[in-house]
């Protein structure tokens, strides 16, 4: 298939460890490229089984590894949770599914919001692409300051043309960098970052994995953490104050 090629192209600045079992979100990838017909989750349960996972994140009854060995605590300005201590964020240099390479450094000035996600996750990953997107709906204008990077978790199954399609049907092409590689280059972020992804023994066919969002300020310091169910107004209203720091 024609790959779409209007994803911005980067400035020229190239450059597992598993992580807790208590936020892997667990979503099914077929094997075959197309998207097939799945029976889904009724979205209010992912949005209940979500929010518990947001009180475990912030109220310490989990200890979840985040980057840095960070701790996520509430803050009376941010609404997401905000990270403790504040240390730069771990580096990723990886290509778009275009075969560009790109680095969380080059968008150094900007807001920056990673996630990991893969292409045929049936529930999770679109919920947090479609909140992404609606994030940038609310900020409008100012949506030209904050940069988008997915990392993949799935090296087999997220191919250029899988990526292409993903983007293209969330409305997000040349609104998100999504990386891919193999095991190995996409092995490195995953153990920067503190990043499940693995098979699930009882389900070959799915991916657990890692569902969050994490904030980084304009100067390149990870600030705040946010669950896959985040309210869209919430993260806008943060992006603000990322881009200030």
């Amino acid at each position: 298939m024609k790959i779409d090629d209007t994803e911005q192209s980067p400035p020229d600045d190239p450059t597992p460890e598993q992580a807790s079992r208590d936020l892997a979100q667990t979503a099914s990838r077929p094997s075959s490229a197309r998207r097939p017909a799945l029976v889904l989750l009724p979205v209010a349960v992912i949005v209940a089984v979500l929010a518990g996972v947001t009180v475990a994140l912030l109220s310490g009854s989990t200890k979840p590894r985040l980057p840095g060995n960070a701790n996520a605590a509430h803050s009376a300005q941010f609404a997401g949770g905000t990270l403790t201590p504040v240390r730069a964020a771990p580096p990723i240099a990886l290509r778009n599914y275009l075969g560009r390479p790109v680095t969380l450094s080059q968008y150094r000035g900007r807001v920056v919001l990673v996630t990991f996600l893969y292409t045929h996750c049936p529930d999770v990953c679109p919920l947090i692409t479609e909140k992404l997107k609606a994030t940038l709906g609310v900020l409008g204008a100012r949506a030209r300051d904050v940069q988008i990077i997915a990392v993949s978790v799935d090296p087999n199954g997220d191919t250029r043309s899988a990526v292409a399609d993903f983007l293209r049907h969330h409305g997000m092409t040349g609104r998100m960098q999504y990386l891919i590689g193999n095991g190995r280059e996409l092995g490195r972020a995953w153990s920067a970052w503190y990043v499940g992804s693995e098979r699930d023994a009882s389900s070959p066919d799915r991916v657990a994995h890692s569902a969050l969002v994490y904030g980084i300020t304009a100067s390149g310091r990870l600030l705040t953490i946010y669950p896959a169910n985040f309210r869209p107004a919430d993260l806008a209203h943060d992006v603000q104050l990322l881009a200030g720091r």
